[in-house]
């Protein structure tokens, strides 16, 4: 946990890192979903939790005073997707990058609902990366401590 001595603007610091993993990963997810077709469900659930989670970040800054970050206008892929298999390793980057963001939330935090909301979000981000790095062929498909 943070020691915080600056009235949660480390906290905040922390969440607004996350809620920009959070919009690159929705960005990302329209890639993905754009390489496996329209009506994979897996991408739409996806997207859909990332999206519940970015409105669920912004009320929180909102709520405690601080400003949302807000989306880029897009984002650089680390790697050409020109299949199933480059969407799959797409969607697994998506999911680290956005676990990599919480895990500094849990660091951060000084506030119980921003460390509960990480957890809550590490593990979800962890199941999904999972499915996509099986479907990307990748072991291991588990991580022992996801965003480490």
């Amino acid at each position: 946990m943070a020691d915080d001595t600056t009235g949660g603007s480390t906290d905040a610091a922390a969440l607004n890192e996350a809620l920009a993993a959070e919009h690159a990963a929705i960005w990302g997810y329209g890639v993905v979903g754009a390489a496996l077709g329209a009506g994979d469900q897996a991408v739409a659930a996806a997207e859909e939790a990332h999206r519940d989670v970015r409105d669920r970040v912004t009320t929180l800054l909102t709520d405690r005073g601080t400003e949302p970050v807000p989306p880029e206008g897009g984002y650089a892929l680390p790697f050409p997707v020109l299949s199933p298999v480059d969407a799959a390793a797409l969607a697994a980057v998506l999911e680290d990058g956005v676990s990599a963001a919480w895990v500094r939330v849990l660091d951060q935090a000084d506030e119980r609902d921003s460390r509960a909301l990480a957890v809550e979000v590490l593990g979800a981000a962890e199941v999904r990366a999972v499915g996509w790095r099986a479907a990307a062929a990748q072991n291991p498909t588990t991580r022992a401590l996801p965003g480490l």
